[in-house]
């Protein structure tokens, strides 16, 4: 038998290297190309954003309280000209406070086109909210409505302050609340969703701002007013309204 040269043995020895590297390398990246085709990225939905939005204050609040959550809101794709904040008088009457919060819905609604309008609300506003949704009829033209530390159930904190019929309302076990909360807590097709926490210190009890048939949600430790400047919590907001 002739002798292979030692230039001759070593192409063989090379090819057939490389033969077994491909056959090894093959199988791996089948794997990895199925795999791919298999389960492809799912598509990002976009937030829906046009819908406008209406804080609500609490107790002796302001505009100025929404500082925080309008540039969050800002931040998730809303246009400020979306965004708006009711002012009422803290140490009137509730009653009067929803019937000034329909005719600005029904401004806003005029003024941007909307059908309906989002509702962010906190402390004394979620009764203020309540009340407009449930008794006004307000609901049918809300379709979110968030609910930060809201009153809903009252707090007996207002013991504080009962020389004013806010106050008085927004105590435990008043007409006014009982009026709000009989029955359905959740009226409608509005979406409703709370949050709250042990942390409160003016809700008292801080389950106060729970609602029957709304999405609760219970932050770990923040106070009162902590949750006006909690962005976590807002960005939480501002996507359960966009969805």
């Amino acid at each position: 038998m002739r002798r292979r040269s030692p230039r001759r043995l070593l192409g063989v020895l090379a090819a057939a290297t490389l033969g077994l590297t491909l056959f090894a390398s093959a199988p791996a990246a089948g794997a990895a190309g199925t795999a791919t085709t298999a389960a492809p990225a799912a598509a990002v939905q976009p937030l829906s954003t046009s819908t406008p939005v209406v804080f609500v204050h609490g107790y002796t609040g302001s505009a100025s309280n929404w500082t925080t959550a309008m540039s969050v809101f800002r931040l998730n794709g809303w246009s400020s000209s979306n965004l708006f904040a009711y002012e009422y008088d803290s140490y009137g009457n509730n009653v009067t406070n929803a019937q000034g919060l329909a005719t600005f819905v029904n401004n806003v609604k005029a003024r941007t086109g909307a059908s309906k309008v989002a509702i962010v609300n906190h402390s004394m506003g979620g009764l203020v909210s309540q009340y407009y949704l449930k008794v006004l009829g307000g609901n049918t033209s809300v379709s979110h409505l968030a609910s930060i530390a809201g009153a809903n159930h009252g707090t007996t904190y207002a013991a504080a302050c009962l020389i004013y019929t806010t106050c008085q309302q927004m105590y435990p076990g008043s007409s006014f609340i009982a009026q709000i909360t009989s029955g359905d807590e959740t009226p409608g097709s509005t979406r409703y969703a709370t949050w709250y926490s042990a942390c409160d210190g003016v809700i008292l009890p801080y389950t106060s701002t729970r609602l029957n048939g709304a999405t609760n949600n219970n932050v770990l430790c923040q106070t009162h007013i902590g949750f006006l400047a909690d962005t976590s919590v807002l960005g939480q907001i501002a996507g359960f309204v966009a969805s």
